[in-house]
């Protein structure tokens, strides 16, 4: 289980880790009180609360209901009307539950953190040297690499929730608002088995269905390029379209994520994953790789 202690040391129950969205929600209102020179006493005073509830909702910790928005926009004396809109409307989004809710305790604090994170992203870059992403896995890869990470003891009946959330998840590619998603693979990824041939042929083909440029674009860096630029392991970046919204850098890690949002370590990722396309094959070579591969499998 991932732990839920912050950097900062303070130890917070399960149910008030900080989402990505309320801490952009937080800063951004702590921002506006030292700009307008209000303190802490004066700002709980106005929403009814008192000097925590304003720390801990500037500190992402608990979130901001669109009255108390509208309140402290009046006394920091926002009149910008664009950046009261945002705000409230963040504020209140940071407050409903994602589609994940259903599936409670099956999610570790830096699951819930991811899921919300890609639920609202409007671009989306993976890099994976490992496993076939979450977001493009068949229903059999899916079981195959939750059951091996789970203890050899787990039933079908244990595994089969986890296989359905991570399926539940793909369903961010397919609305309205689909995320655009780049996803370069190192080809080691390829040759990993995971199941059995069928099913890992299966799960190649998947990705050249899926494969469909601007809007999902899959890339291989191939054995023969050597040493690349994401030698030292996985990592997402996620944008989003309100210009308010920083981007998101997600490093997994054994039992848990990181996630970064300063300029400095979030554009030394890009820029990292902007030298693993340039070492990619095309889109259309990476097709051709992974269609021979299938066809490997297969005997063919």
């Amino acid at each position: 289980m991932t732990s839920n202690t912050p950097a900062t040391g303070v130890k917070l129950p399960k149910h008030l880790r900080p989402t990505v969205r309320r801490r952009k929600v937080g800063s951004e209102f702590k921002r506006l009180r030292e700009a307008a020179g209000v303190t802490m006493d004066q700002a709980a005073e106005r929403i009814g609360g008192d000097k925590s509830k304003i720390s801990r909702q500037e500190n992402g910790r608990q979130s901001v209901s669109k009255l108390e928005a509208e309140a402290l926009l009046e006394l920091y004396h926002v009149e910008d009307q664009r950046l009261r809109t945002a705000l409230i409307t963040m504020a209140r989004e940071s407050r409903r539950k994602g589609w994940w809710a259903q599936y409670g305790d099956l999610l570790a604090d830096s699951l819930q953190e991811q899921l919300s994170i890609e639920s609202d992203a409007e671009r989306i870059l993976i890099f994976q040297p490992q496993l076939i992403p979450g977001l493009l896995q068949t229903r059999a890869y899916a079981y195959e690499s939750i059951r091996r990470a789970m203890p050899k003891t787990a039933t079908d009946e244990e595994v089969e929730p986890y296989v359905q959330l991570r399926l539940a998840r793909q369903e961010i590619l397919r609305g309205e608002k689909a995320p655009k998603l780049v996803c370069v693979l190192d080809e080691a990824v390829l040759h990993r088995p995971m199941g059995s041939p069928e099913a890992m042929a299966e799960q190649l083909r998947r990705l050249i269905d899926v494969n469909d440029p601007p809007h999902l674009t899959i890339q291989v860096v191939p054995f023969s390029h050597g040493w690349h630029a994401g030698v030292d392991g996985a990592f997402s970046i996620f944008s989003y379209p309100d210009p308010m919204d920083l981007d998101v850098v997600s490093i997994a890690y054994l039992d848990g994520a990181l996630y970064l949002e300063e300029d400095g370590p979030v554009e030394r990722h890009q820029m990292a994953f902007d030298q693993l396309r340039a070492a990619a094959l095309s889109s259309q070579q990476s097709m051709a790789l992974i269609s021979k591969l299938a066809k490997g499998l297969l005997g063919g």
